[in-house]
């Protein structure tokens, strides 16, 4: 019995992450990313201290539905601003925070279940 999971073609996915970039369906992106199931953005963050609701708008304005926002902040989990959170949830967008490690793990199963997600993945050495 072959239990290899379909993987919708074009679904974006998390190979590696390390060094400051990350490979996804077999392209190296350096630096921080947004990631859609269809598509990846160079994103500005380095640092959790730098994720504002100015720099999540590609999610909140995406063309895709997105109903879970995965955030990776880094080596370690830290909490979202407040503000940040509540205008999220005000949009209908979940957000769970994690480290990008486990974010971009979270992010792989969520997508092959053709969940409405994208993660927000902060560069790790």
């Amino acid at each position: 019995m072959d239990i290899t999971p379909l993987v919708p073609e074009g679904l974006k996915l998390i190979q590696a992450y390390g060094d400051r970039h990350f490979r996804v369906s077999g392209e190296v992106h350096e630096g921080s990313l947004l990631i859609f199931p269809r598509r990846v953005l160079a994103w500005p963050a380095s640092r959790p201290e730098d994720i504002t609701c100015e720099l999540l708008m590609p999610v909140v304005e995406a063309e895709e539905t997105i109903e879970v926002l995965l955030l990776g902040t880094g080596k370690t989990a830290c909490l979202l601003p407040k503000a940040v959170r509540e205008s999220l949830r005000a949009r209908g967008i979940g957000v769970e925070v994690m480290d990008t490690g486990a974010a971009c793990r979270t992010y792989n199963v969520l997508a092959t279940e053709e969940r409405l997600v994208a993660a927000a993945l902060i560069a790790v050495d």
